[in-house]
């Protein structure tokens, strides 16, 4: 690799990372390269940083459109295509959430409806269905929940998960006001 050590290392990490995340090496490799990188850079650029064969860096870059987690430009008088990652993590964080979603949990909520809509005839079979409507309504909640969370701006987003455990504690604090304030007071001395 033709990259500067703290560069180098982050490429590294990402690429060992890649197959843990479903993608391989060199599409993780590819990715952390074009996160860090001041400019956009061309097919042949991430070639040579990266010394991987040209055929590698295409087929990422592809992966990687499909994932739409790379910007495609085109330069006035230059043939070739230049990648660039989104700059600001949030809308990388919300475009790894929808794709997730649309290539995990949405065929996962389909295959769960279908098999809601089935007239077990075993208890064995009954339990089973009662499992998936549990697991159903979960995901159905969390999806629910992402859809929320997904309209709110990165300063927003950035406040609540600082507010970490304390919402934790208003939502207890909430709860202890609905007590009759007898209960509420020996709630308080426990």
């Amino acid at each position: 690799m033709e990259l500067p050590p703290l560069t180098q290392s982050f490429v590294l990490h990402f690429g060992e990372m890649g197959g843990r995340w479903g993608i391989n090496r060199t599409v993780g490799q590819i990715y952390a390269l074009l996160f860090v990188s001041d400019r956009p850079l061309h097919a042949d650029d991430i070639t040579e940083k990266l010394g991987v064969s040209r055929s590698n860096v295409s087929m990422g870059l592809r992966e990687l459109q499909a994932w739409r987690l790379v910007r495609l430009e085109h330069r006035p008088g230059d043939r070739r295509d230049y990648f660039s990652a989104p700059r600001e993590v949030w809308d990388i964080f919300r475009t790894l959430a929808e794709e997730r979603q649309r290539r995990e949990i949405d065929p996962t909520l389909s295959m769960l409806r279908a098999a809601l809509l089935e007239s077990p005839e075993s208890a064995e079979e009954r339990h089973a269905q009662q499992r998936m409507r549990e697991m159903y309504e979960l995901i159905e909640r969390v999806t629910e929940w992402f859809e929320e969370v997904r309209k709110l701006s990165p300063e927003t987003l950035t406040r609540l998960m600082d507010l970490g455990g304390k919402v934790q504690k208003l939502l207890e604090l909430k709860e202890r006001m609905k007590l009759p304030p007898a209960a509420r007071s020996a709630g308080a001395r426990s």
